[in-house]
């Protein structure tokens, strides 16, 4: 029997986690792939698709703001460590699709799934063999070339801390102008372009850090490499599927003839 993989949607919050997770899933209905999606942000409003398996079935980030008389920021942290004790319930209920893709859209904030403990925990109880990280840099954040490098740094120490092979995409690229796409596909392509970009920016400490930031990504091999995705329509999708299928089948594609 074919294990399912976990895709897991990171990033910064409005970088477009909810919406990635949309089109991924509808991408994949309509070429008769089975998939679900998962919500694991207790305090999600208006989400863009209906969860197949949702947090908020167990946790309510209303309901510890008011049971335990806390400010939402208090709330969310609260809820993030309690993740880790409703992981079971989620593990049993996505199994009960016997899906080939499970779709999951993290919290908000970055920080409250990368950087605290139960983060990690949930990849690793999920199934860490079949894991893989989409991390989502926020497109109005990477039309300098400055700002691009501080958002690979995030998806480094995402990298880092969840121990899981990782594809780094920029979503919402349809917001930029042709100019900026042609940019950024120019930087994604060639990080010593990217390196230029940077040293024609003042000079300044922000600039030089900016520097060593991206020889450190380099060192540790990772690069610039993106994958550009749409808010609107289905570009970059295709390119997401196949990196995924080269990761965990060999480039075997399960799309049916």
């Amino acid at each position: 029997m074919k294990e399912e993989i976990f895709v897991y949607f990171i990033g910064t919050a409005g970088s477009g986690k909810s919406t990635l997770t949309y089109n991924f899933k509808r991408w994949m209905e309509l070429r008769s792939l089975d998939a679900i999606a998962v919500n694991l942000d207790p305090g999600a409003e208006n989400l863009p698709y209906e969860p197949d398996v949702d947090i908020r079935d167990w946790i309510s980030l209303k309901e510890i703001m008011e049971t335990y008389e806390l400010g939402p920021n208090g709330a969310q942290i609260a809820c993030a460590d309690m993740l880790a004790l409703n992981t079971e319930d989620v593990k049993k209920s996505i199994e009960s699709f016997k899906t080939d893709y499970v779709l999951i859209d993290t919290p908000g904030q970055l920080e409250l799934f990368v950087f605290r403990e139960a983060g990690k925990y949930i990849v690793k109880f999920l199934n860490p063999q079949r894991s893989i990280i989409a991390y989502i840099l926020d497109y109005a954040l990477a039309k300098n070339a400055s700002g691009l490098v501080s958002q690979l740094l995030l998806s480094l120490n995402t990298n880092f801390r969840l121990n899981q092979p990782q594809i780094n995409i920029l979503s919402k690229a349809d917001m930029l102008t042709e100019q900026e796409h042609k940019q950024l596909e120019k930087w994604s392509d060639d990080p010593d372009v990217l390196y230029s970009a940077i040293q024609q920016e003042d000079a300044s400490i922000y600039r030089e850090m900016s520097e060593g930031i991206l020889n450190l990504i380099q060192n540790f091999k990772s690069h610039a490499e993106l994958i550009l995705t749409s808010k609107e329509d289905f570009k970059g999708i295709e390119d997401l599927y196949t990196a995924i299928q080269l990761q965990f089948e060999g480039g075997e594609d399960l799309m049916k003839d």
